[in-house]
């Protein structure tokens, strides 16, 4: 290898990494490669549990039902709306906009409870 080349090698590691840190700072990268976020709501004993959740923006809550009873989870708006879910089903919801989401069981609806998105 001449001197000349050796010195280009030499240069080019450095510019590699520095060029790679410039890029990972970037926001547009993170705001790329951040997973999008997950909320988990338990049905037990007929009680929605958390009651009230609060979640960012374009989080997906998850209702599980761990009764042995069938319920529901539907919101008060009509925003969503859940199947009748045995005992281990779930059902998803992705929530696109701020505001606050009530919601019931309609085969009990005295079970409440509520999401809060920001």
């Amino acid at each position: 290898m001449t001197k000349k080349n050796g010195w280009i090698a030499g240069l080019a590691a450095p510019v590699m990494i520095a060029t790679l840190m410039l890029f990972a700072g970037s926001p547009s990268v993170r705001a790329n490669n951040q997973p999008a976020a997950n909320a988990a709501v338990k049905i037990d004993n007929f009680f929605f549990g958390p009651q009230t959740l609060t979640v960012p923006v374009g989080t997906t809550v998850t209702w599980t039902n761990g009764d042995d009873i069938p319920h529901t989870s539907v919101s008060t708006d009509g925003v969503f709306k859940s199947k009748v879910l045995d005992t281990n089903e779930k059902f998803s919801y992705t929530f696109t906009k701020p505001g606050t989401y009530p919601y019931y069981c309609t085969i009990h609806p005295k079970m409440t409870g509520q999401v809060v998105v920001k």
